[in-house]
C-alpha cells in the first residue's frame, strides 16, 4: 500500500483524476482528516474540499497511475 499527497485545482482536475483511478484495478483512497472517500467516484471526490492537500492511498501498484499523480503533486512535494 502506497500514499502520496495530490493538489486538485478545479473541477477539471478532480474529473481527471476520477477518469484516472478508474483505469486501476485496485481500490484508490482519497482523504484528509478523518474523511475517506473512494477516488473512483466523481461525486465522492467533488465532495472533498478541493482547497486542502489530499492523501491518496493506493492498495495496489500502477506504475502509469503514480506518474499522472506526480503530476498532480502539490508545489512543496515536487521540490523536496
Amino acid at each position: 500500500m502506497k500514499e502520496r499527497k495530490i493538489k486538485l485545482l478545479s473541477i477539471a482536475d478532480a474529473k481527471a483524476f476520477v477518469v484516472e483511478a478508474m483505469k486501476c484495478d485496485f481500490d484508490v483512497d482519497v482523504f484528509y482528516d478523518r474523511v475517506v472517500i473512494d477516488g473512483k467516484s466523481i461525486l465522492g471526490v467533488l465532495s472533498l474540499d478541493l482547497t486542502k492537500i489530499l492523501n491518496v492511498r493506493l492498495h495496489g501498484e500502477s506504475a502509469e497511475f503514480e506518474e499522472y499523480l506526480e503530476t498532480i503533486a502539490p508545489v512543496e512535494e515536487k521540490i523536496a
